[in-house]
């Protein structure tokens, strides 16, 4: 097999699926490189923030699902909401949100081909996937989390602090709140998100590992509202969670999503961070300035990285994690803020 592209892409998730369709958009001859089967499914929150549905709406895309009105944090009784004010988000499964960029990208006429890429060469000119014949101008590493583009190149970094993990399952019981419900434990938070007119989505952010049943014992009054047999998929994990890179380029190499770097699900915005990046990405690359990206990359996530650094860095110092909360609930306008900061 020969080919050569403008454009190879390492993963189908929805980083590499969006920078996909920006790129046919612009006009670039793409090839994405993805060895799983569509729709590939993910240990994620599933709720898409605001931001997310205006960058796909952008891309001329709905996903189905149920809308949301903001952010509601609870702790025992005590509780505190902020709607969002620029459109409601969206609960919707991980799978329908790839199928609908899945879908898309086929009819822009952009290949999805069956390999897995651990491994690549570049020069003055253009990227080579050894083995396989593939040659592009150019390679988008959007291959998530744990990026084997990323190790291959020595871009990883060090993580700091004491790491984070995910637990995600689903449950057949109406939901409850339009909010995305944020129930905050001693070293746990569970999100609860409204997905369908009888099915709700949990997820675990933790610190300390342990299967989700014992997880969700710790949080009474959502056991009380997800009986066992109400539970309608597997549990999926995910983590650690914080990944940093040196660089989100190097070279002809370009990082994006996940792979780019990671800090923590605590806000819910890692879609929307990874449609802003891939956008960022191509317009770039469509203007001749390729340079440019990491600085564009760092503008265009910089309060989110900065809020979620503060909130984690909280999250895991005994001494503030249990303000959290009580500080929440007795600034509401400053909740408020902070969470239409990102939306």
């Amino acid at each position: 097999m020969s080919a050569h592209h403008d454009l190879l892409i390492v993963g189908g998730g929805p980083a590499g699926l969006a920078t996909a369709l920006h790129a046919a958009r612009a006009g670039l001859d793409t090839v994405i490189a993805e060895p799983r089967p569509a729709p590939v499914d993910k240990a994620c929150g599933e709720g898409l923030m605001p931001g997310a549905v205006r960058s796909l709406a952008a891309l001329g895309l709905e996903v189905p699902g149920l809308p949301i009105a903001g952010i509601r944090y609870v702790q025992g009784a005590r509780q505190v909401e902020a709607a969002f004010r620029h459109g409601p988000g969206v609960g919707a499964r991980r799978t329908d949100l790839h199928g609908v960029l899945h879908r898309a990208v086929l009819a822009a006429g952009v290949p999805v081909l069956p390999l897995r890429v651990a491994d690549v060469r570049q020069d003055g000119t253009g990227v080579t996937v050894p083995g396989t014949g593939l040659r592009a101008r150019w390679l988008v590493a959007a291959d998530g989390l744990h990026s084997r583009v990323r190790r291959s190149l020595g871009l990883e970094g060090k993580p700091r602090g004491v790491p984070r993990y995910g637990l995600r399952r689903h449950y057949a019981v109406a939901p409850w709140s339009p909010y995305v419900e944020v129930h905050w434990g001693a070293h746990t938070e569970a999100y609860v998100t409204p997905l369908g007119p009888r099915l709700v989505g949990i997820a675990m952010l933790t610190s300390r590992r342990a299967p989700f049943a014992a997880q969700l014992e710790r949080f009474p009054e959502l056991a009380d509202r997800l009986p066992p047999q109400a539970a309608v998929t597997s549990v999926r994990g995910a983590g650690p969670l914080r990944q940093t890179a040196r660089t989100r380029a190097h070279g002809r190499v370009l990082l994006v999503g996940d792979a780019a770097g990671y800090i923590d699900a605590l806000t819910g915005e890692g879609i929307a961070l990874a449609l802003a990046g891939a956008e960022v990405l191509v317009t770039n690359l469509r203007r001749g300035t390729p340079s440019r990206y990491e600085t564009d990359w760092r503008d265009a996530t910089r309060r989110h990285r900065l809020l979620t650094e503060l909130l984690v860095r909280a999250r895991l110092q005994p001494a503030l994690a249990p303000r959290i909360m009580p500080t929440a609930a007795r600034l509401p306008r400053l909740f408020a803020a902070a969470v239409n900061a990102l939306a």
